[in-house]
């Protein structure tokens, strides 16, 4: 089949790490991914790492921030009055929740700090910061 490129439908399976070697995510116990080169399906990074291998090459990238999730934005975080909570939600510290924006998009959230009156809302992707470390293994190619 040739090496990966733009428009190819791959099958991989993947190891996340942070550069201090904690693992966030593995396909390895659960069926292997698969998506289409060049659609933006995952983060810029994974894509540029599988385009040129071959079916059966394995391989360990290091993926920027900017090539990941980017930077960290301190903006991202939302301050919501107590009373504007759902009455029946109790907020927690590590929570995540989604929030509706007025164009109908969902937005995920985590509960980052609370108050008697405000809770503190980080719509930042967990992963935002961190440059990532990723050891990829090309299973399959299918062609466009």
């Amino acid at each position: 089949m040739g090496q990966a490129k733009l428009g190819d439908t791959v099958t991989v399976h993947y190891t996340g790490k942070l550069t201090d070697g904690t693992v966030f995510d593995s396909s390895n116990n659960s069926n292997p991914l698969e998506f289409t080169l060049g659609e933006g399906q995952l983060i810029p990074g994974f894509e540029e790492a599988v385009m040129g291998m071959n079916a059966g090459e394995s391989k360990t990238t290091h993926i920027p921030v900017e090539q990941a999730y980017g930077e960290y934005r301190p903006e991202m975080i939302i301050e919501v009055e107590r009373e504007q909570m759902p009455p029946e939600l109790e907020p927690e510290v590590g929570q995540q929740l989604q929030i509706q924006q007025p164009t109908g998009e969902v937005i995920p959230v985590v509960i980052t700090d609370i108050s008697d009156s405000t809770v503190h809302l980080d719509a930042n992707h967990p992963l935002a910061g961190e440059d990532l470390v990723f050891d990829i293994q090309l299973v399959a190619i299918s062609g466009a």
